[in-house]
């Protein structure tokens, strides 16, 4: 959205009846395709032949107590001795992947997930840092290397050793600042403590900051969002997520706490939406594909220009083409043709390691279809648009013709000024951004078979 444009003038009704689960499309195909056809030694082989450079995913998935929001893989704990034993086998998985890895492939991207990274202290976090470095080689020099963080756990003992490492993107926890919702989600998070957390990175000399908000929780309107987006600029992130709150209880058990009569509606979240883009592009910041937003003076802007902005699990970023390798309970890693997740249980977890084996469950090896339609729907995804000579081009196939039936259901979206369809490219119009997901599904191969299921993904708006 440019500076001025205002989404205040869309039709709420038209936009609520697209309201159905979808993907996300953090990946294609989706963790719904993940499957044990996928191969141990197949998936060795992967590790073993690549040349690519490397992004490193590190999964922390401890957490003090549950965000009744949250929809990732988390393990419940007060005891150290659970975190501390973590570490060991992280650095067991480590030395097991080494033996697998050219140590000569470039590190440019590094990223803490979890659960909650920072509940480990700061001799921790150093380990499994250090470790890496020595098993699998530094950082190169302008890597992108980040951590997420819950502001209720983080100190400056742990933010030196961020400093010491490199570190130069953090992500703070936000979702709301409305003490009604904090209660109901159980996370208490006062705005002055988050202040301190912001304060204490900048001090540090972290220039790239990142707020995540979510949107349709409970008891959450568009008035009371409103003040939370007021108190966010005054952290001045560079940064924003923005998300749209996944509801899976069906999943997640924790998200069954909810009255789902206080959930806010489809067209209240839109309205929360349309106001949060025109608030946020008021207030110097851009959109960037699904759900960011950042300062126009932000790299990502410079990858968007040359259509050269990437998705992946951990978001948007500019270092596109890596493989990701996933480390510890959970993670995902990406290659050019295939996804590798990890066991979830920490049983099993750690009785692969001991048995000298990554704890390698599943994951999808992509078919030269899978490949194609990747290449198209997350470059919709990042650029909200498509490059059709360059995906003929690269794929050696006649557009049109290989995505007849994904035309055919844009068709819909183009007549209601949503896309732009031309004989070069797709183009995505400022509304129709909102509906991105919706617009990326014709080109996936797999909804066919989700029609009619509820319990699939979460509501695309």
């Amino acid at each position: 959205m440019q500076k001025g444009e205002k989404l205040s003038d869309i039709n709420l009704e038209l936009f609520s009846k697209y309201s159905k689960p979808g993907p996300r499309y953090t990946s294609y195909p989706t963790a719904l395709e993940f499957n044990s056809d996928f191969k141990y030694d197949e998936y060795i082989k992967f590790l073993e032949s690549g040349k690519e450079k490397l992004s490193i995913y590190v999964h922390l998935p401890f957490c003090r107590s549950a965000c009744y929001f949250c929809g990732c893989n988390v393990v419940f704990t007060s005891k150290e001795s659970k975190l501390s034993r973590y570490v060991e086998y992280l650095k067991k998985e480590i030395d097991i992947l080494a033996n697998h890895i050219d140590r000569s492939r470039e590190i440019i991207q590094f990223h803490f997930g979890g659960g909650t990274p920072t509940y480990y202290k700061a001799h921790e976090l150093d380990e499994i840092v250090s470790y890496i470095k020595k098993k699998l080689g530094d950082f190169s020099s302008d890597a992108e290397v980040s951590v997420e963080i819950d502001p209720r756990f983080f100190n400056e003992d742990q933010m030196k050793v961020f400093k010491e490492h490199g570190f130069n993107r953090i992500s703070f926890g936000v979702q709301d600042f409305n003490e009604r919702v904090q209660k109901e989600v159980h996370r208490i998070q006062p705005f002055e403590l988050t202040k301190e957390a912001v304060e204490l990175a900048r001090k540090y000399g972290i220039n790239s900051i990142n707020t995540d908000l979510i949107y349709g929780l409970p008891y959450q309107s568009l008035e009371t969002f409103k003040e939370t987006l007021n108190q966010v600029l005054k952290l001045d992130p560079d940064r924003l997520a923005v998300f749209n709150y996944a509801h899976v209880p069906w999943l997640k058990k924790t998200m069954r706490k909810f009255d789902e009569t206080t959930l806010p509606s489809p067209a209240e979240k839109l309205k929360i939406l349309q106001y949060t883009i025109d608030f946020l592009t008021d207030n110097g910041y851009k959109m960037i594909g699904m759900d960011h937003f950042a300062k126009p003076e932000d790299e990502l802007f410079g990858a968007i220009s040359k259509g050269e902005l990437h998705r992946n699990f951990q978001g948007y970023t500019t270092k596109g083409g890596a493989n990701l390798i996933g480390i510890g309970l959970t993670s995902i890693g990406e290659g050019k043709r295939y996804y590798a997740q990890n066991t979830k249980d920490m049983r099993a977890y750690e009785e692969a390691i001991d048995s000298g084996r990554l704890p390698f469950e599943r994951g999808v090896v992509l078919s030269d279809d899978d490949y194609i339609r990747k290449s198209v729907i997350m470059e919709l995804m990042a650029n909200f648009a498509v490059d059709i000579t360059r995906v003929e081009k690269e794929h050696n196939i006649n557009f049109f013709e290989y995505f007849s039936d994904a035309i055919d259901e844009l068709k819909r979206f183009e007549d209601e000024g949503l896309v732009e369809i031309s004989k070069d490219a797709i183009k995505v119009s400022p509304t129709g951004t909102l509906l991105i997901r919706n617009i990326a599904m014709p080109f996936d191969a797999y909804m066919k078979k989700y029609i009619g299921n509820k319990k699939s993904f979460s509501k695309t708006v």
